[in-house]
């Protein structure tokens, strides 16, 4: 949705004028207003409401935190299964 604004926003502009357009949204009190209203709109959403989303949020964030910790260690440990299927060892 976001990505979306920001591609309505930019899509009539000439390319001269685009640096000066995005220049403010990189600075660090921009990026800190967009985080604040991001959790605002968060707390909002499903605190206030007393959902039970932000659990599932939780759980299902630090499954997928855990496969990508876990993955480059996977990977080294595939390629070396591989490698040792392509000369004759057994493996473990």
């Amino acid at each position: 949705m976001a990505w979306r604004n920001f591609y309505n926003e930019i899509k009539g502009l000439k390319v001269k004028e685009l640096p000066n357009h995005v220049k403010p949204m990189l600075s660090l009190n921009y990026v800190k207003s967009a985080v604040q209203r991001g959790l605002d709109n968060y707390h909002a959403k499903y605190i206030q409401t007393s959902s039970v989303d932000p659990l599932l949020h939780v759980c299902f964030g630090g499954m997928i935190f855990s496969y990508l910790v876990a993955l480059p260690e996977e990977r080294r440990h595939l390629e070396h299964q591989q490698h040792a299927k392509e000369h004759g060892q057994g493996g473990h």
